[in-house]
């Protein structure tokens, strides 16, 4: 049976057989005994996007994955979550990891910089910023209408009631767990309550060039 650790673009986690293209956490979030989650979403406003293979650190997904003297097997390490791509993962309110993809997320962080004129951006700034921003952790979405989709960048993300869509080259692409659909032209999203699901931080990250990694079905 799948574990509880499947992220949407909402920042909702679930128990769905696909696992995506990347890992993440939002720290300590599980009963390493029976692999639930615990009722809290979060441990930390640093939110982050892993690789899934990194130096063949092998880890038990919401197991035991910290050393420990005094408990069998270990403690609770931190939770792994999963997402289809870096594209959903940045909708939920992730950011690129400073240990596994260092050069990422450096360039993340430059980048915000630039888009707000901060000499020395560092990570704590862009958490403090996302975590008020985020949905998951009670940020507030913008509307934004089919017409303003083509001032958003290539990236970001929107909704449309509980249907997800990322915007690429002009389309926009139905979001699903295995994968994304047909792109559509914008208009065929006119007069739909449509809301900005990627934070106004990232959003700003990605007019400033940062290029996310998309899962393959997104060139199908």
């Amino acid at each position: 049976m799948p574990l509880q650790n499947r992220v949407d673009p909402f920042g909702a986690i679930h128990a769905v057989p696909e696992r995506g293209l990347f890992t993440g956490n939002r720290g300590i979030i599980h009963d390493p005994e029976t692999r639930t989650l615990l009722r809290k979403r979060w441990a930390l406003p640093a939110w982050i996007i892993c690789v899934c293979e990194f130096r063949g650190v092998r880890r038990e997904p919401m197991g035991r994955n910290r050393p420990s003297d005094d408990e069998p097997g270990g403690k609770a390490g931190w939770t792994e979550l999963f997402f289809l791509d870096e594209v959903t993962a940045l909708a939920a309110g992730h950011r690129p990891c400073f240990f596994c993809r260092r050069e990422r997320a450096t360039d993340f962080v430059d980048r915000f910089g630039r888009a707000f004129g901060i000499a020395e951006p560092r990570a704590p700034i862009v958490d403090k910023r996302l975590h008020k921003e985020r949905l998951a952790s009670g940020g507030r979405p913008s509307a934004v209408t089919a017409e303003q989709l083509g001032e958003l960048p290539g990236g970001a993300m929107v909704a449309d009631g509980d249907t997800a869509y990322a915007l690429r080259a002009g389309k926009a692409l139905r979001w699903s767990f295995a994968g994304y659909g047909d792109p559509l032209p914008f208009d065929r999203l006119a007069g739909r309550p449509l809301r900005l699901l990627t934070p106004v931080t990232t959003v700003a990250v990605l007019r400033q060039g940062y290029a996310p990694a998309w899962h393959p079905s997104a060139n199908t």
